[in-house]
């Protein structure tokens, strides 16, 4: 039998330290990148590095937020003013004055849609882009799902060094409270090796937020680790990576788990506390901007995707079926706002807008018609997404929609179209063949093509 793997290095961990990195076997599943390193590297002749993916997960009102009707009838009107911009002619709400003054780095398409109503097959569809043969129900992330767009990405254009690739914060969004994790976020038939690194919510910071203690705790040695096997019974607690088929590979990601977690890199980019006051002050003391100002520092380290998942479950945020104005005016937009502006303006002073692709969307929109008890209902006909840097144009609309705000009017964009415009940014043919664990050939993208209009 072959002995365990033990961890060399200076750097002393807790079971505490290993558990706090994620769960649901996100420390060895998360070492996606890491394995993947070795293999399927591309040329790097792609727009951008590294992408950003801010997912409002619930669905956000386009018509409340980036794509406002002010002349629509009261019943579907929105509440809110809508606000010039930077750009001549395009507006977005009152509650988006940061994003107003940044519009200029900005492409908005407002002209997206796909054909799933339910949140999970609509994630899975928007976050995959193929089409989910589920259409309503509680069904949980599956192995034959096909894969997600970061585990794709860890494996085509791998990190460099020991950062994760594809790092996933601060939810793995349920598909109800207490319910299974939605489909779209994991590896999928590519399997688990590319699965993302979770940093989840946890803790008592006072933010709300508490990032992975990956520096030595208090009087644990590394020989202590060592001796007490504390890192290995992290690394263990996924045997079922072991019945999945991947014994060969298990030595290896304990291996990759030793190198990440004594790696000075690894930890300074996970070190939010290294940030001066300010800076975290300015990305807004909350859950979500902390995320997306740890979302900034890891592809700043080399980590190729970074999702901020913006809910604990689907119906907590952005699904606005009641209350849908005081919500978004009160809870949801003052910190989306505020942070990702912070995170552009960050972008673009250390001059990482232009290799970073930052894309904001959720899974569908919302109805034009306002419900009895002022919210508005899922809305797949049509909707919009933000994309900035990663050699976007800025200062761009593509698409349009209709009156009403119902269904697009103008160049039609499919959510596999936006998938595969993820992929181009990232320099991953969205037409690419992809081998299975089984070594069985499958399309990354059945259908879908990068729309290249929004590219300068």
């Amino acid at each position: 039998m072959t002995p365990p793997t033990r961890c060399p290095g200076p750097t002393g961990l807790t079971r505490r330290n290993m558990l706090q990195v994620g769960t649901a076997g996100a420390l060895h599943l998360g070492l996606t990148t890491l394995l993947a390193a070795d293999e399927h590297r591309t040329g790097n002749s792609a727009p951008a590095d590294s992408c950003i993916l801010v997912f409002l997960n619930g669905g956000p009102s386009h018509l409340d937020t980036w794509d406002l009707k002010p002349d629509l009838p009261q019943e579907m009107r929105s509440e809110f003013r809508p606000i010039s911009t930077t750009v001549p002619g395009v507006q977005v709400c009152e509650h988006l004055p940061r994003l107003a003054r940044l519009m200029q780095h900005c492409t908005l398409v407002r002209s997206v849609n796909h054909d799933q109503v339910a949140h999970a097959p609509a994630v899975y569809t928007a976050l995959t882009g193929v089409r989910s043969n589920v259409r309503a129900g509680i069904v949980g992330a599956k192995a034959t799902d096909h894969p997600a767009i970061g585990a794709v990405v860890s494996r085509h254009r791998p990190a460099a060094g020991h950062i994760p690739g594809y790092v996933l914060m601060p939810y793995l969004t349920a598909e109800g409270a207490g319910g299974p994790p939605q489909p779209g976020f994991l590896g999928g038939w590519l399997g688990k090796t590319h699965d993302p690194f979770l940093v989840l919510r946890g803790g008592d910071a006072p933010d709300g937020f508490n990032l992975p203690a990956i520096l030595p705790g208090a009087g644990m040695t590394a020989d202590r680790v060592r001796d007490r096997g504390d890192l290995l019974a992290g690394v263990n607690r996924t045997a079922t990576a072991a019945r999945a088929g991947l014994t060969d590979d298990l030595e290896r990601l304990q291996a990759r788990a030793c190198d990440l977690l004594t790696s000075p890199a690894a930890q300074r980019a996970f070190l939010l506390d290294r940030e001066p006051a300010r800076v975290r002050d300015a990305y807004g003391r909350n859950i979500y901007g902390q995320s997306l100002l740890l979302a900034r520092r890891l592809v700043e380290a080399g980590t190729r995707l970074a999702c901020v998942s913006w809910a604990p479950d689907a119906n907590a945020t952005w699904d606005t079926h009641g209350q849908n104005f005081p919500k978004l005016k009160n809870q949801l937009l003052p910190p989306f706002d505020r942070a990702y502006a912070q995170l552009l303006t960050d972008l673009i002073d250390r001059g990482l807008l232009g290799r970073t692709l930052v894309v904001v969307m959720g899974e569908i929109g919302r109805t034009p018609k306002i419900s009895g008890d002022a919210g508005r209902d899922h809305w797949e006909h049509c909707y919009s997404v933000l994309f900035a840097g990663g050699g976007t144009k800025g200062g761009y609309v593509h698409g349009a929609s209709d009156k009403l705000g119902a269904y697009p009017s103008r160049n039609p964009v499919s959510a596999s179209d936006i998938v595969a415009t993820v992929y181009h940014a990232l320099g991953i043919a969205p037409d690419l063949e992809l081998r299975d664990r089984l070594d069985r050939p499958l399309a990354l993208l059945p259908e879908g093509a990068a729309v290249r209009e929004v590219f300068a």
